[in-house]
């Protein structure tokens, strides 16, 4: 307990930070991730061109390498920003990339009766997409997308690398202050794992909640 006392403001803040990183993360991963699955179940052949790609692409190129794509290359386009931002940026879009196919597999449950009988009756294919097919898929998909989101939490620890002062960034300091190296991990274990199992919890009742719905 020592460890966790001497060092309270440094992990509160590594914490609330990898919280931080967390949400944004995962805002731009269900955003990108459900705007790619249009695009892959797209009637524009460009566009699902476009989907495939970018899935095909980040999910085979490891997050580290496109973290430095992000971090180093975007400022030599003159897109400056925060460390924080670029790997918002990177994380996100690399999870973006697997929900993607979570959505595009829940939409394939949804019977394609559904959708002809959307357009039958004028709707478009936004429509249909948006009010028929989506909400129907999104629900299917909920304990996919929440182990993606849980993994992301995971791999988000890579930002600390950046200079980005998440929990698992602590490390370094609380090492060089003294403390013990198993101890300082095994707290920073402990705040993944509060984050992680509170995801956990909250998509589990949200399975439950929408199983109820149906």
């Amino acid at each position: 307990m020592k460890v966790l006392t001497d060092n309270w403001d440094l992990i509160s803040e590594g914490f609330v930070t990898t919280l931080k990183l967390t949400l944004w993360c995962g805002l731009v991963a269900l955003v990108l991730g459900t705007l790619l699955a249009a695009c892959r179940v797209s009637p524009v052949a460009p566009l699902r061109w476009f989907g495939a790609a970018y899935v095909n692409l980040v999910r085979n190129t490891p997050l580290t390498l496109i973290m430095f794509f992000v971090a180093l290359g975007f400022p030599k386009l003159n897109w400056n920003m925060d460390y924080f931002t670029f790997a918002v940026i990177a994380v996100g879009g690399y999870t973006a990339a697997f929900i993607c196919e979570a959505v595009r597999s829940g939409i394939n449950t949804v019977p394609i009766g559904q959708a002809e009988a959307a357009r039958s009756i004028g709707m478009s294919f936004n429509q249909t997409l948006t009010l028929i097919v989506l909400p129907q898929a999104l629900r299917a998909v909920i304990p996919p997308i929440g182990s993606l989101l849980i993994a992301m939490v995971r791999n988000s620890a890579i930002a600390s690398a950046f200079n980005v002062h998440d929990l698992f960034g602590t490390n370094a300091q609380m090492v060089e202050n003294g403390n013990d190296v198993v101890l300082v991990f095994l707290w920073i274990a402990v705040g993944y794992l509060i984050i992680t199992l509170s995801m956990s919890a909250l998509f589990a009742l949200l399975e439950k909640k929408l199983a109820v719905a149906r």
